[in-house]
């Protein structure tokens, strides 16, 4: 039996008018009811271990009418099982699977060389000045990198580091407009491209993204030991770039990128600079303290 033949099934057995105004309400109810059952039928189950030898049966009965439920809402909204299903299954393969590294491409993968990314290249980040209102430079295989950077805060929080960020979007994802920009590596040969994708707009959304995502990890410890993320910031970082050609990452690619950048961002905390190892190809990030490298 497929999905669709469950639910023509199951709706024949759907008491009352189909459409009534509280029909919806009803299938509601019914399903948060059943989830309830669930719970209980585990209560007993933790309390009677093995001895409640009929768990199976019932489990699959309780299931069962939760299934119901979800057949028959997803009918009130003509929205088939199987689109749900599919649409579930495309989500959390997006969540929690990595991109396939066979067909995974660097998005600028067609353009001239002089507008691709370096698939290798070596960012050095140095400060100076006095401890608390340090200013940092960064150093792109010896050539600077836009200005000097501050914290641009009153009190220091070392997000002068944030060029991290655009580092790692570009080796994770293949994307940073900030980056691409910086490198004089914008793709001019295509006019709706370099607008588009490489413009001042898609600037402001990387940079609007790496200011929420600074502002999560902050109140994470800088992400220390944390390996996972949740699923509303990754969903926004998503969502804000959602016309943009990184549309077509995954979340599992943006939570890799994340937390990379942050495993670089701690060292440089902890090391007062050094230097991030870009590779394209293998999409990681590698940090070097200064006096190694």
């Amino acid at each position: 039996m497929t999905l669709n033949e469950y639910q023509t099934d199951a709706s024949a057995t759907i008491q009352g008018e189909h459409a009534a105004p509280d029909s919806i309400i009803i299938a509601l109810l019914g399903l948060a009811g059943e989830t309830g059952s669930l719970l209980t039928l585990y209560k007993k189950y933790l309390r009677d271990g093995s001895s409640f030898e009929i768990v199976n049966s019932r489990l699959r009965e309780e299931l069962g009418d939760v299934l119901w439920y979800v057949s028959t809402l997803a009918g009130h909204f003509d929205l088939t099982l199987e689109e749900v299903a599919a649409s579930n299954l495309a989500k959390a393969s997006a969540r929690w699977l990595p991109s396939n590294p066979v067909t995974f491409k660097v998005l600028d993968e067609e353009f001239h060389p002089e507008e691709r990314f370096p698939r290798l290249l070596n960012a050095e980040f140095h400060n100076s000045g006095p401890t608390q209102r340090q200013r940092l430079e960064v150093l792109i295989d010896g050539l600077k990198l836009g200005s000097s950077l501050t914290d641009n805060a009153y009190s220091g929080d070392d997000y002068r580091y944030h060029d991290v960020l655009h580092l790692s979007f570009a080796t994770v994802l293949g994307w940073s407009p900030v980056l691409r920009a910086l490198l004089k590596r914008k793709r001019k040969s295509n006019a709706l491209v370099d607008e588009v994708e490489d413009g001042g707009r898609a600037v402001a959304i990387e940079e609007g993204i790496a200011a929420l995502v600074f502002n999560y990890a902050r109140q994470h410890s800088l992400l220390k030991s944390v390996e996972r993320l949740d699923w509303p910031l990754l969903r926004t970082c998503h969502e804000m770039a959602a016309h943009l050609e990184v549309s077509v990452r995954s979340l599992n690619d943006w939570e890799d990128a994340i937390l990379q950048a942050f495993s670089i961002w701690r060292e440089m905390k902890d090391h007062n600079g050094g230097t991030v190892v870009c590779n394209l190809d293998s999409r990681r990030l590698r940090f070097v303290p200064s006096s190694s490298f």
